[in-house]
């Protein structure tokens, strides 16, 4: 087996290679330092075992010949071992040792790069490393030594003297120093300079000063230093997205909950899933089976959710028996799901709920255009308990309405940890009363974060009905309608 140095990137999980990725998938032990952004172990199997070496400053520490001893025992072991690194492995990242220590003890190694953040970072502040005519070279120095004490080999006035834009990590907590000697080397002291903190991270925070005065802003690490004409130019667009720096909680059940904060995220957002509801099978599964055999006879099969269509299919034998069928979708989401399967729902509402799914079937036939049979057969697969709006409706109307169970919601049980995750959080959102519910019934209203977000007005009255004052309600009732909504409260 192999040992594998992987560079993780400077944080954003997205900047994570598709090599790095290929690896992680298939790993038996996972050895991660602090900067590995929490979110990559996910990309382990779930039985992987993780093991931090965190060299946290001032705390506790694992040395580097414990974690040279650790990656060769585990690679003799047998094991699929990926040494996860912040940023470059090769790139002041002591990745070049674990590899000698690896060689030495004949264990097979392989070396996969990361983004490194002397060049990741500088460009998610807006500051290109090189410019044509001001900044054709940049210089990258560790500022891990202390240039007090004299330690090490950088030869700070030899910087100065290079010229172009001097990018200099792990250097926040010697900054004043570092820029002192700089000066002395002969560069202008009102050259411009930025600390970029946390960079790449939905809590990135750029200082904008000069080589002078950089070190009275107190830039805190983990920060990237940036000294040059370069750190002039403001082409911000990471910490401009609608969104940036919004810690926000998403309750959707997986795998929806994945895509919903990867859109989040993808608008600036730093998201934090948790799930408070699962969908399991109904507990009588034959009469949804039954129904998928039967649908021929049928006039419309109305589907409420991407769930139901997912349910519903599965038992679907061949797509053919729908054909006479006319399908209706209460929302463009469902639609979609539909369409992933190549139906082509016939009618979805102008309006998302059920009030409005009613209105428009009831149109396509009544008690008055009805004959002796009423206006036709409805099949409706949807959640076990689910608001009786739209099956009460058109049996009033005289439909023949068949409401059939093809999944149920359930709570998962409560996260010991979302407590300290609603805590630090600013906003909720729930897409169903079914996730406000299940919310506070498990962590109780006084946890919700302080703006409460909802897909539209069935859920935010479940929610007001719960003790939650909602701040922000979705006028169009999707989810790329509740993030609209966020955006614009937001900017308002």
């Amino acid at each position: 087996m192999t040992v594998y140095l992987v560079g993780a990137g400077p944080g954003d999980p997205a900047l994570l290679t598709l090599r790095a990725a290929e690896v992680l998938a298939t790993a038996d032990v996972v050895v991660y330092d602090r900067l590995s952004v929490a979110s990559l172990l996910d990309l382990a199997p779930a039985d992987a075992e993780r093991i931090s070496v965190g060299k946290q400053p001032g705390g506790p520490r694992t040395s580097q010949e414990d974690i040279n001893a650790l990656l060769v025992a585990r690679g003799r072991a047998g094991q699929q071992v990926v040494r996860l690194k912040g940023g470059d492995p090769f790139v002041f990242a002591r990745g070049g040792e674990e590899a000698a220590a690896l060689a030495a003890a004949g264990v097979a190694f392989e070396v996969v790069p990361g983004i490194t953040s002397a060049v990741a970072v500088p460009a998610y502040a807006g500051i290109p490393v090189t410019m044509r005519y001001s900044s054709t070279s940049f210089t990258v120095v560790t500022g891990h030594e202390d240039p007090v004490k004299g330690e090490g080999s950088v030869n700070w006035e030899a910087v100065a003297a290079l010229g172009g834009t001097v990018v200099v990590l792990m250097g926040a907590a010697r900054c004043r120093a570092i820029c002192d000697r700089i000066i002395a080397g002969g560069m202008d002291p009102d050259t411009p300079a930025a600390a970029v903190r946390w960079g790449t991270r939905p809590n990135q925070r750029t200082l904008r000063a000069t080589l002078a005065t950089l070190a009275d802003l107190d830039p805190q690490p983990p920060a990237t230093i940036v000294i040059g004409e370069v750190a002039a130019a403001d082409l911000a667009w990471f910490e401009n997205r609608p969104l940036f720096g919004r810690r926000i909680v998403v309750t959707r059940a997986q795998p929806q909950a994945a895509a919903l904060a990867a859109d989040l995220r993808r608008r600036g957002a730093e998201a934090t899933e948790l799930p408070v509801i699962a969908f399991e099978p109904p507990e009588d599964i034959g009469r949804l089976e039954r129904a998928a055999a039967e649908v021929g006879q049928y006039d419309w099969v109305v589907l409420t959710s991407p769930t139901g269509v997912a349910r519903f299919f599965e038992q679907l034998r061949d797509a053919r028996s729908l054909g006479g069928v006319r399908v209706a979708a209460i929302g463009p989401g469902t639609a979609a799901a539909l369409a992933q399967r190549n139906v082509v729902a016939d009618l979805v509402p102008e309006q998302y709920v059920a009030e409005a799914l009613l209105e428009a079937l009831s149109e396509e036939g009544g008690p008055e255009e009805a004959g002796p049979g009423g206006p036709g057969r409805v099949l409706i697969p949807r959640a076990e308990t689910a608001r009786d709006v739209l099956p009460d409706g058109l049996a009033a109307a005289v439909w023949d309405v068949d409401v059939v169970p093809a999944y149920r919601t359930v709570a998962p049980a409560a996260d010991p940890d979302a407590a300290a995750r609603l805590a630090d959080a600013e906003v909720i959102t729930f897409t169903s009363s079914s996730t406000v519910t299940n919310f506070v019934d498990a962590y109780g209203a006084d946890a919700a974060p302080e703006v409460v977000a909802t897909i539209g007005p069935v859920t935010t009255a479940t929610a007001r009905d719960r003790g939650l004052e909602v701040a922000v309600e979705a006028a169009e009732h999707t989810v790329d309608g509740l993030i609209a909504a966020l955006e614009d409260f937001f900017t308002r």
